[in-house]
Order: structure tokens, then C-alpha cells, then sequence
């Protein structure tokens, strides 16, 4: 009996033997131990039959079993080393990055094109040693109006449509209340020349189209010291046209009116896409205007608590707008305004 058990052990070996080779999976070879050496497997019958058998029988039962264990652990040890090297390899292989590929592009931000206007233009004037001063967008009358001498029921009062909340408050239509409130608080004995400029959102009652819009940026300068002339101004504004368009820039001062500057002019620049021969962006004159100036009106100054017999100054403004527009050759103000990438993606210059 014991002769035909060690021959079905040693037949047995050859079987599992015979299996593991064939296999080539890992999941295969955990199948196939099961089979033959799990609790339930074929060989766990033979070791059953230990009992039954003489003592002189055992030993030889146990060296046959002992047998059929090593010859199937060292080929499945063999064979599992092999599989899992190849499962390896085919991993690696579905899982590699092939470096010619072109690299991903990430989008990165950039500033809005009026923050980069608005940037440069800010950057200028602290150079000249300006101050940077923000205000209220929701302004008094009395700021807004009466102390750039515009009383109520001033004619002029038409020249800007304006958005009103109430008799008193109301959205401001420029931003020289901002001027107006720094007059009051500043103390020229001791800090000496005012230098400012005041950027900022400012409001009126137009209709939207191309060069027109209900909501708009503007930067408006003051300068407040004793003796300043519109030589200062000229002067100023020049160095600031050459710095934004180009240093070949000249500028023209045309007489104008505005209620809170006397002498008034309307700033002009010689056109940087025909060098003032005449073209359709000039409109054939060689000028461009691109501000609005003056000498600061005494009754301005008296109304905020500066003596106008000892001190004198100049105010400017400009649209934040208009200087991109006319920078960057932008024929539509609502461009800013829309959101359209392919605008935008224009003007990377600010990175944030």
C-alpha cells in the first residue's frame, strides 16, 4: 500500500509540477497552490492517510510528502519570481511617460490691461514723489460739486449727468472730492507741497457705445505749493506723455473751461502713429486730446482752507481708458469690459 502511495505522491508531483510552469499569471500559480497545497488541496488527502499506516510505513509516507513539497515549492518560487518580474515589466511599460511629448501648458494671471494703464501711470508719479490717495465712491454734493466750485443750480452742473442716491449723497462723477478732503486735512506748514494723485471708479449718466461708458477709471493729479505755475503743469504733463507714448512726444495746451481750474487748457499730443502729419486716428489734425488741465481755481482752494494769496497749484485728469485706448490702438471702450479672452490674452505684460 505504501509503495502505490508514494507513487501517486510522486505522480501528483509531476502534475502540479507540470501545471506550474504552464502558468502565467500570478493569480494562475495562487490557484494552482490552493489545488495542491491548500487545507482542501490533493496532497492534505495523503497526509490524512498518515494515521492508517504502520510505523514503519510512516516515515516513508512523510519523506514522500516531504518530497513532493520541496519540488513544488521550488518551481513555484521559480515560476512566481518569472511571472511577477513580467507583470512588472508590463506595468512599468502602460504606466511610462514618454519624454518627447510636448509638456502641459498651464494658464497663469495676469493684471487686466487697465490695472497694468493704471500701474505704469501710478509708478510714474511716485517717481515725481506723489502720493497715492483713495476715496469714496459714494460721495457728498458738497465734495463732489460745491467745493470744486460748482454750486447747486450751477449751469455747469449739466456738463456731467450725474447718478444721485438722495438730495445729498450721490456716485461720484470724478474723483476730486478725493483732492478736496486732502486739501482740508493737509497741514502745509508742516509737511510742506501737496503732491497727490487720486485713482479710482467714477460715474456718469451716459449711454454705453464705443467710446462712452456709465462706469469708468480716472486718475486725477493735484499739486499745491507756493508759486506753482502752468509751466509746472506743462512740464509735468510732458514728461508724463513721453513716459506712457513714446519719447519723440510733444504736447499743445488749448484754451478750455472747467469750474474748478482758471486758467483752464485742454492737454493735446502730437499723433504717435503719424508724428503729427494727419491721419485717421488724429483725424488728419497730427494731435490727439488726451487730458484735461489747469491752474487750480482760488475759490477751490479757499473752500478747503488753503490761503490762495500764499499758495497756487495745477489739476489734472485723465480717463484710465482713454490713455489704453489710445496706447494700444483699442477702437471700443466695452472691449475692458466684456470678458472676452481673446482680447485679453492681448495684453500679458502684469503678471499678479
Amino acid at each position: 500500500m505504501i509503495e502505490q502511495l508514494v507513487q501517486e505522491i510522486d505522480q501528483l508531483s509531476q502534475e502540479a509540477v507540470a501545471a506550474i510552469q504552464q502558468a502565467e499569471e500570478s493569480s494562475q500559480l495562487e490557484a494552482i497552490r490552493i489545488q495542491y497545497t491548500g487545507k482542501k488541496g490533493a496532497l492534505q488527502a495523503y497526509t490524512q492517510k498518515m494515521k492508517d499506516l504502520s510505523n514503519d510505513d510512516k516515515p516513508k509516507l512523510g519523506k514522500a510528502i516531504s518530497s513532493f513539497n520541496q519540488s513544488f515549492n521550488e518551481v513555484f518560487q521559480t515560476q512566481l519570481s518569472q511571472i511577477k518580474e513580467k507583470e512588472l515589466n508590463q506595468q512599468l511599460m502602460s504606466e511610462s511617460i514618454d519624454i518627447t511629448l510636448p509638456g502641459y501648458s498651464k494658464p497663469f494671471g495676469t493684471a487686466h490691461i487697465l490695472s497694468q494703464t493704471l500701474m505704469e501711470i501710478e509708478d510714474f508719479f511716485i517717481g515725481l514723489g506723489y502720493q497715492v490717495i483713495d476715496g469714496f465712491e459714494v460721495e457728498q454734493d458738497l465734495y463732489n460739486f460745491e467745493k470744486m466750485n460748482l454750486p447747486k443750480n450751477h449751469p455747469a452742473r449739466d456738463m456731467q449727468d450725474t447718478f444721485y442716491i438722495n438730495d445729498e449723497l450721490l456716485l461720484r462723477t470724478h474723483t476730486s472730492p478725493v483732492q478736496a478732503r486732502t486739501m482740508e486735512q493737509h497741514d502745509f506748514e508742516k509737511n510742506g507741497p501737496l503732491m497727490m494723485i487720486s485713482p479710482g471708479k467714477v460715474y456718469r449718466r451716459d449711454d454705453d457705445d464705443a467710446t462712452h461708458s456709465h462706469q469708468f477709471q480716472q486718475i486725477e493729479g493735484l499739486v499745491i505749493a507756493s508759486e506753482v505755475t502752468l509751466a509746472d503743469l506743462k512740464g509735468t504733463l510732458l514728461a508724463f506723455s513721453k513716459k506712457m507714448f513714446g519719447q519723440d512726444r510733444e504736447i499743445r495746451l488749448r484754451p478750455s473751461y472747467f469750474p474748478f481750474t482758471e486758467p483752464s487748457v485742454e492737454v493735446d499730443v502730437n499723433c504717435f502713429k503719424c508724428g503729427g502729419k494727419g491721419c485717421n486716428v488724429c483725424k488728419q489734425t497730427g494731435w490727439i486730446e488726451i487730458l484735461g488741465a489747469g491752474m487750480v481755481h482760488p475759490n477751490v482752494l479757499e473752500m478747503s482752507g488753503v490761503d490762495s494769496q500764499r499758495y497756487s497749484g495745477f489739476a489734472f485728469g485723465l480717463g484710465i481708458e482713454r490713455v489704453a485706448m489710445l496706447k494700444y490702438n483699442i477702437d471700443d471702450i466695452r472691449h475692458f469690459y466684456q470678458n472676452d479672452l481673446r482680447f485679453l490674452n492681448q495684453f500679458k505684460g502684469g503678471t499678479l
